[in-house]
Order: structure tokens, then C-alpha cells, then sequence
């Protein structure tokens, strides 16, 4: 088994600047979808390319399996978040007690690479499996997740694992995100006479404190595997200089969504509270911006589902911790959840390694998640 090589492999990914060009010093997927692409093809891997934005396309490698009518998808994604703030060299990949460090590592290269090895040693082995298995390597998952949108168009499939930092656990469940914003209207004037006014900042600072209990109740109905849902009034904007009053004020909420949550009902509450307030406050006037600056739902697989099953046996099998359980950040699993395929996230690293100063993924892990993935593309049927 070429487990060496799965290192040296995540090592060259690393180096591989593919910064979400979202970001200021952004670049693009196009280095690691040609790296891949050489990948396979000296693997005699069929390869192909689905175009998200100009330059930037999802890569699709493919085995054959005995039943083409079935398909299992490995997913991971090929961009990475910013390199600013980092305290070590971002794309000079080092190995050092345990740890391979650089931007990517752990979120989300590792899992790519070792689902890049995985599919070839079935191919080195002449391994013909149960389904059709097809690696996704996506663009765009930092950022507005339109690589995984474009894979999903038209696809039919049984099972799908994600590469995210599990800490090699096995996630049936993520917390969904609504991301909005509401803007308080007011009426500018002078601050010599503000009563002229009305002052958008104090009437946003009502609904603020109406918002607050709202979010400190959700504690009351946790999730087994996921906790309870949160709100966040993480932005606020308003006025133009200290001697206006202000005629508008803007806040965004983060609001994290449970499994069942439904998008319409959410929004409708806090328009409840807005109306409440103009009620009871002369000149009140807010607005709801839509459509919200992000929606996606909660993910949620069944444990007794055959994708579940299967995957907990085989971690089992390797002497690693099959039971299942949930995480509080969303990934392209949800996504392809909702085009109707089962879906996992697993993964090795920890996501508290993620986006940080000095990113890194433990070598074992990276090991172990290549088994996994291997065996699971052997077992599923």
C-alpha cells in the first residue's frame, strides 16, 4: 500500500498557491486542478473538466465499477482561504513532530490527497468496485461554494464522503448557516437639533436588545450531535459623522441552523420583532434585505443509512472511532445532500487548525483517512 506517497503528494498540493481569488491576494484552483489532471493520467485515470467561472473549473477522476447505474463521490475542495496573517511560510510545506505544516494542510489538501490515492490504488490494483467512483476536486468551497453547486447539476449518486477536518470522526451532521442583513432607517439632520432627526443608530440599538433574548433561547432546544443553534449580530454600520444624525444603520446576523430548521420561518420571527417595535416606537422603520447574503441548510444523514453503516464498519475495522457524530460548520456535504445524495463529512486534521496563523495536519491522519477512503470505495455497494 503507497501510503508514503500520499505525503508527498499533499506536500506538492501545498506549494500549489490556490488561494480563493475572492481574497485580496487570491489567485486560483487552476495549478491544483493540473496537477491532479497529470495525476491520473499517469495513473491511465480518465479525467475530465466542468467549467465554474473562467479559469477556474471542478476536476472529476473516474473508476469504473461493476454497476455503472450506481455512483459513490469523493469530494474535497481545491481552494484555500487567505495566507495573510500566517507566521510560517504558507507554501513551503515542512514535516515536523507528527505535523505537516502550510496553508491548506489541514483544510481541506489532506483529504484530497488522500482521496487522490485512494482512487489510484484501485487502479493499481485493477480493483474493479461495487459503483462507479468518481473524486470531485472543487473549486470555490471558501467562499460561495460554486464549484459544489455546478457538480451537482444533473447528478445522480448513492453515497458521497466529504473531505473536512473531522479529526478522522465520522460527521452525519452540520449545522446550516442564514447570513442577512437589516437596515434601520432614520432621518438625517443637524446634531444641534436633533429632534429634527430621527436617529436610525437608537432605534437600531431596540432591536438589537429585542434580538438578544431571541438568540440566548435558542440554548433551550439542542441537537444531539449538534448543540443548540446560535445567532449572532456579528456587523454593525451606521452614520456619517458625529455631527449628523444618522438616517440609516445596518447590522448582519450569522444564524446557525439546526436540522429541520426551515429559512422562511427564522426570517419571519424577526420580522415579527421589527413589527413589534414600530408598534410601540414612533418612527420606527426597518427593512429586511433580501434574498439573504447566504443560505445553507443544515445537513443531516441517517445513522442507519447504508453510507452511515458502511463507513462506521469500516473505521471500525481500521480501530478507529465509528460512531457518529456532528460538527458546528457547514461543508459541500449539505449540498450535496439536497441534490439527494447520502452524505458524510470525514476527514483527517482539526478544524481548530483551519484558517489559522500556523496551519497544520497530523501525518498520521492523513494516513488513516487514506485507508478509509480506500476501503470504503472497496465496500460500498
Amino acid at each position: 500500500m503507497p501510503t508514503p506517497d500520499v505525503l508527498a503528494t499533499l506536500a506538492d498540493l501545498v506549494r500549489l498557491n490556490s488561494i480563493n481569488t475572492a481574497y485580496e491576494d487570491g489567485t486560483s484552483e487552476a495549478g491544483v486542478a493540473a496537477y491532479l489532471r497529470e495525476f491520473f493520467r499517469t495513473r491511465g485515470i480518465e479525467t475530465w473538466e466542468q467549467e465554474v467561472f473562467p479559469g477556474r473549473s471542478n476536476l472529476i477522476a473516474r473508476i469504473p465499477g461493476r454497476d455503472p447505474r450506481r455512483r459513490v463521490i469523493l469530494e474535497a475542495h481545491m481552494d484555500t482561504v487567505s495566507a495573510k496573517g500566517m507566521t510560517i511560510p504558507p507554501f513551503e510545506p515542512t514535516i515536523s513532530g507528527g505535523r505537516l505544516h502550510g496553508r491548506g494542510s489541514c483544510d481541506t489538501k489532506a483529504g484530497l490527497a488522500g482521496m487522490a490515492h485512494a482512487v489510484a490504488s484501485l487502479a493499481a490494483d485493477r480493483f474493479t468496485p461495487p459503483c462507479d467512483v468518481w473524486l470531485a476536486a472543487v473549486v470555490d468551497e471558501e467562499f460561495s461554494y460554486r464549484g459544489v453547486v455546478k457538480l451537482c447539476e444533473g447528478l445522480t449518486a448513492h453515497a458521497a464522503i466529504v473531505a473536512e477536518p473531522t479529526e478522522l470522526r465520522l460527521v452525519v451532521a452540520t449545522k446550516g448557516v442564514l447570513r442577512w442583513r437589516i437596515v434601520v432607517h432614520g432621518r438625517a439632520a443637524h446634531s444641534s437639533k436633533p429632534h429634527l432627526g430621527i436617529n436610525a443608530i437608537d432605534h437600531m440599538a431596540r432591536l438589537i436588545l429585542a434580538i438578544e433574548p431571541e438568540h440566548a433561547a435558542l440554548a433551550a432546544r439542542p441537537h444531539p450531535f449538534l448543540g443548540p443553534a446560535t445567532g449572532n449580530v456579528g456587523v454593525i454600520r451606521g452614520g456619517v459623522q458625529v455631527n449628523f444624525v444618522p438616517d440609516s444603520c445596518v447590522i448582519e446576523i450569522d444564524r446557525r441552523l439546526l436540522p429541520g430548521e426551515k429559512v422562511d420561518a427564522i426570517l419571519a420571527r424577526y420580522q415579527q420583532l421589527i413589527d413589534g417595535l414600530a408598534a410601540r416606537h414612533p418612527g420606527f422603520a426597518a427593512t429586511m434585505e433580501v434574498p439573504p447574503l447566504l443560505v445553507d441548510e443544515a445537513l443531516e444523514t441517517a445513522i442507519d443509512s447504508p453510507v452511515t453503516q458502511t463507513a462506521a464498519a469500516v473505521l471500525r475495522g481500521l480501530g478507529l472511532n465509528g460512531d457518529p457524530c456532528g460538527v458546528p460548520y457547514g461543508s459541500d456535504a449539505s449540498k450535496l445532500s439536497r441534490q439527494g445524495v447520502p452524505s458524510l463529512v470525514f476527514g483527517p486534521g482539526s478544524i481548530d487548525r483551519a484558517h489559522a496563523a500556523v496551519e497544520y495536519v497530523e501525518t498520521d491522519q492523513v494516513l488513516q483517512a487514506f485507508e478509509f477512503y480506500r476501503e470504503f470505495v472497496r465496500r460500498f455497494e
